[in-house]
């Protein structure tokens, strides 16, 4: 479906994506995860052949992304992170407006208006102007403009940035429908919790190179504990010299318990006990040796 082999981009001296190789299958929901700054974005601006790659080749289902961008651009949808609609105009104008730019007849913009529309629980507000909607509603009307031309492959990239709880339920939901259809999903986000709950398979890169490749299960695996515990003591009240003792791997919770008997029994302070259960953030730190940087 996808096949990136050794994708380079520079902007100056910045290196935003370093010699990546991946391969996406069809009919998965695919989970870029890195920090902001990671490549995320520039990645999908060259798989949607908005932007050229110094170094590498790109295709998408057995087109070059330099030489055949029309025929790719005829089977991706891309949901950009910047909203793409113009608030002057209703949402029935903004389908109208960029089914034609992807070359649809009337008659089907119509129809896959409609449709989409009542989606995204639109359809009663369509002759509005998109400049009374609400943040989640702007977005959920960015969602389907890509969406109108029935891609094969769709792009989010970091569709939930600035939405509240429930809008952001709503798009996940929309997403897993599209998947449940067949459709292709490449899902970028910095935002650990949604790739996780979303993704059949995560790609996570930092710094433009790829560091971790596999199914939530797979690279959780890769640690060496499914869950740890984190005690933090001290000899008494003042004591600056604060201790920690670290418990993961078997019999997690018979260790703890034992050792909090054994700070007790020594009349010792515990400061505060962490819980960390492993998780993609997990292992980012086990991969790069840092935390997960969110903002």
């Amino acid at each position: 479906m996808i096949r990136i082999n050794k994708l380079s981009k520079s902007y100056g001296n910045k290196l935003a994506i370093d010699n990546l190789d991946l391969h996406i299958k069809q009919g998965e929901l695919f989970g870029f995860l890195g920090p902001n700054g990671a490549g995320k974005t520039t990645t999908i601006n060259i798989l949607s052949t908005l932007l050229k790659p110094d170094y590498g080749s790109i295709s998408i289902n057995g087109f070059d992304v330099l030489k055949n961008a029309n025929e790719i651009k005829s089977s991706i949808g891309l949901i950009p992170q910047e909203l793409s609609i113009y608030e002057d105009l209703s949402a029935w104008e903004n389908m109208m407006f960029w089914g034609k730019l992807y070359g649809l007849s009337s008659s089907l913009i119509k129809s896959k208006s409609i449709e989409l529309l009542k989606f995204v629980d639109l359809f009663q507000k369509k002759d509005e102007p998109v400049k009374n909607y609400s943040g989640g509603m702007k977005r959920r009307l960015n969602i389907i403009i890509g969406l109108i031309h029935n891609p094969a492959i769709i792009f989010f990239d970091e569709p939930t940035v600035g939405v509240d709880t429930q809008s952001r339920n709503f798009i996940f939901e929309m997403i897993k429908s599209l998947h449940n259809e067949g459709k292709t999903i490449i899902y970028t986000s910095h935002y650990i919790e949604e790739i996780e709950k979303l993704c059949t398979r995560v790609a996570i890169i930092d710094f433009g190179k790829l560091i971790a490749l596999g199914t939530v299960s797979e690279l959780c695996g890769q640690l060496s504990y499914d869950e740890k515990f984190e005690i933090f003591y001290s000899e008494d009240d003042t004591s600056k010299n604060q201790k920690t003792i670290i418990i993961q791997g078997d019999d997690v919770k018979e260790n703890l318990l034992g050792s909090l008997q054994q700070i007790k029994n020594h009349n010792q302070i515990i400061n505060d006990i962490k819980y960390t259960k492993a998780n993609l953030e997990e292992v980012f730190l086990y991969h790069t040796g840092r935390k997960f940087r969110e903002d």
